[in-house]
């Protein structure tokens, strides 16, 4: 309590957890406004006679946007499937691999691409969703759409495109103005604002007979268990041993020292979880909003809780966890940072031979780290179908919000920590005070 006390003193902090609330305030009002030229009654319907299908996975990644077609219909997802393009795109091309060396600035050239790719993508998913609205039938031979043809094609692109920019400039202004990472916590919200009805839906269950008592306290101590796994593998590190030199600078002798290279476990955080969600979705919703019989097959075997998607889903985990750890990471630059300044691993010679055993260092917890998070993804899975569990309770969606609130509580601590140093020092607008100041 004394920390959030702490957080309300910090005029910088409050402004930015202030911005954050507001922003997703923002986001989840845009939820609820509809796109134009769609009947809602017959809308709900079609998904009521969609649960339980790839349409879940969809509609708890758009934060309930997709259930009722609002302008925020297709999420953030066009985002994160540029930035997965742009970053694999960047071993392709020496171009993006140079960009990305430079700095800031390239990072700014990288993100503009990004934004460019993320309306392309928005503008097809756009016009397949439109045309498959008006070929669907809700029940009752009701259609979804009111007045069908390339009116309403044109104007439902425009619209969710125009939503899925705005939302990327919402994430954008929680990064830079806010507190956490805009793009995680636009997703986080949009899982958050569906646990309630989640756990009303599981509690129904429960008191209409097809749920007993033993079973809602064995969801409720499984999500318990699984919590707590994240954090303990979210908070593991591998630290390797460093021990600094004496050295002169100048006029100055500075003491040897023995430190620590603190390494996690899982450095990729829960983007390998987002990005492979975000790949499997996008094939399936190609088949989703096509009448080819053979794409209709891969939707089929493209289903949560089949086996095809598990395997396909694990495979992907550990893929995108070697390629950011590899692309976030370089062991060359650390090993070549810590020569440059005296250190060196005990047993080890510093350089090239430094840089291959922090590699090795690295792949086998990543491998250790990808495992788990694949774990965490695809048994809750494959358990809720044994038990009815809602997708909400499932491992993505878990790792995801625990995730995220893990980083975002990290960075508050840190605002609090630096705050605190700064009193120490009893520094106030950038001058040392004295004992009497």
């Amino acid at each position: 309590m004394a920390s959030f006390g702490n957080m309300a003193k910090i005029p910088e902090l409050r402004r930015r957890i202030l911005v954050t609330l507001a922003l997703i305030g923002v986001f989840r009002l845009g939820v609820h406004i509809p796109c134009p030229g769609i009947d809602a009654g017959a809308l709900a319907r079609f998904f009521e006679a969609q649960q339980g299908t790839l349409f879940d996975v969809f509609n708890v990644f758009s934060g309930g946007a997709l259930q009722r077609f609002s302008i925020f219909a297709l999420g953030i997802m066009p985002y994160i499937s540029a930035s997965i393009i742009l970053q694999l795109l960047t071993v392709v091309f020496p171009h993006l691999e140079n960009l990305r060396k430079e700095g800031e600035m390239g990072q700014r050239k990288i993100t503009q691409y990004t934004r460019y790719l993320t309306v392309v993508l928005s503008a097809i998913q756009g016009f397949g969703i439109a045309s498959w609205l008006e070929s669907v039938e809700a029940g009752g031979a009701s259609s979804i759409v009111l007045n069908p043809g390339m009116g309403f094609k044109v104007m439902t692109v425009i619209t969710l495109a125009s939503g899925t920019s705005f939302l990327m400039w919402l994430g954008e202004q929680m990064t830079e103005r806010g507190i956490g990472n805009g793009i995680s916590l636009i997703i986080f919200a949009g899982i958050v604002a569906g646990l309630p009805s989640a756990m009303v839906s599981t509690f129904e269950l429960a008191k209409a007979g097809q749920l007993g008592p033993l079973g809602v306290l064995g969801i409720l101590a499984f999500a318990l268990v699984v919590i707590y796994g994240i954090i303990y593998f979210e908070q593991s590190q591998r630290r390797i041993p460093v021990q600094y030199a004496k050295r002169v600078v100048g006029r100055r002798m500075y003491q040897g020292q023995s430190t620590h290279l603190p390494l996690k476990l899982n450095m990729s955080g829960v983007i390998p979880p987002i990005f492979a969600s975000s790949l499997l979705m996008f094939p399936a919703t190609l088949a989703q909003f096509s009448n080819v019989s053979w794409m209709n097959v891969i939707t089929d075997q493209l289903h949560p809780a089949g086996w095809i998607y598990n395997v396909v889903m694990v495979g992907l985990i550990i893929f995108f966890c070697y390629f950011y750890t590899a692309v976030q990471f370089n062991p060359d630059d650390v090993a070549e940072n810590m020569k440059k300044f005296g250190g060196y691993v005990p047993g080890i010679r510093p350089g090239k031979n430094t840089a291959q055993y922090i590699e090795r260092v690295v792949e086998r917890i990543t491998l250790v780290g990808s495992l788990y998070l694949a774990a965490v993804c695809v048994i809750p899975v494959l358990l809720q179908g044994q038990v009815g569990v809602t997708f909400y309770f499932g491992g993505t969606s878990l790792l995801i919000v625990v995730g995220v609130a893990l980083d975002t509580v990290a960075q508050i601590e840190s605002h609090l920590v630096s705050h605190h140093y700064d009193g120490f020092l009893g520094q106030k607008g950038g001058r040392m005070r004295g004992r009497r100041g």
